[in-house]
């Protein structure tokens, strides 16, 4: 049995909102002209792909499903979007990059919930 609390869910909505607002502007920068739903979409996408493979794969492989689910996450983004593999592969690096400084500043902001 998964015991979900309040502070769970409202640690993912935030962390699932975050991540679309910086893929929603990432792709905004490299042209795209997808809206937010889409951005949404693909946190939500990108989340249950890495989850599936954490699952699967246990801790400790947790390099390997790093792996494959990047893969897995590369293919969503480049279907979600109509865009190819070079340019997937750039806006996973810029998202990864900002999402890295976002969330090291982000927990000293909110505090713990």
């Amino acid at each position: 049995m998964i015991d979900v609390n309040i502070a769970t869910v409202i640690v993912f909505l935030i962390s699932l909102v975050v991540s679309a607002i910086i893929i929603y502007f990432v792709t905004k920068i490299f042209g795209e002209k997808k809206g937010f739903g889409t951005a949404l979409l693909a946190a939500f996408i990108g989340t249950i792909i890495y989850a599936a493979t954490y699952y699967l794969l246990k801790p400790e492989l947790g390099w390997l499903a790093s792996l494959i689910g990047g893969i897995a996450w590369l293919i969503a983004l480049g279907s979600l979007y109509g865009i190819g593999w070079l340019k997937a592969l750039g806006i996973a690096f810029i998202i990864w990059i900002i999402a890295a400084i976002v969330s090291f500043v982000l927990p000293t902001v909110i505090g713990p919930l």
